[in-house]
């Protein structure tokens, strides 16, 4: 017995369907995929980074939560970041100004189920989006931050932030803030 083919899906495919849905879905190569819930501790962790926004004030930059979707090539993938940073004017894809072009730093909430896909195809993914200079992985397993910088020649260099102790820096937004901050009274997830 054979497996049926999955319909791909066209670009302007998935974002009718998804402008119309009640729920969230990203979009690969033609897939749509639906987006799970997360955790306790993972829905409590973008809000906290949130603070971020706090040190940009007056600094032309803004951060916004996971209903803004980012298209990193014409043809997608279509994401859904955590939370994305951008700086000066945004740059929309269209009219519906729900899809951001211009992202500065994006920030991903590991989870068991989206762990491999963050650090592996989407962070490949993302590398192509040329305003993009970090890229940021938080564990919800322990008080840990990975920030992902593009060097000017276009390398990727990681610094990792660990213990309650560790301020996190961004460079590319001239802001630090504490991992206490962040992970404060969490249950880590096991």
């Amino acid at each position: 017995m054979s497996a049926l083919p999955v319909p791909r899906l066209t670009p302007e495919q998935y974002l009718a369907i998804e402008r119309a849905a009640d729920f969230k879905s990203e979009y690969y190569d033609g897939q749509m995929v639906a987006m799970s819930g997360g955790s306790l501790t993972q829905s409590v962790i973008p809000p906290r980074l949130v603070a971020v926004a706090t040190a940009l004030r007056g600094r032309g930059c803004e951060i916004a939560d996971s209903d803004l979707r980012v298209r990193i090539g014409p043809q997608g993938p279509f994401v859904y970041p955590d939370l994305t940073v951008y700086c000066g004017e945004p740059i929309l894809a269209d009219d519906y100004r729900d899809m951001l072009l211009n992202p500065t730093v994006v920030f991903e909430v590991l989870s068991k189920s989206s762990e491999a896909l963050d650090r592996g195809y989407k962070f490949g993914q993302y590398r192509k989006i040329e305003s993009l200079h970090e890229y940021v992985l938080v564990s919800q397993t322990s008080p840990s931050i990975e920030v992902f910088r593009r060097q000017p020649e276009g390398t990727w260099v990681l610094t990792e932030f660990t213990g309650m102790d560790a301020v996190c820096r961004l460079a590319s937004l001239d802001c630090e803030f504490p991992l206490a901050d962040i992970y404060r009274n969490l249950k880590l997830e096991p």
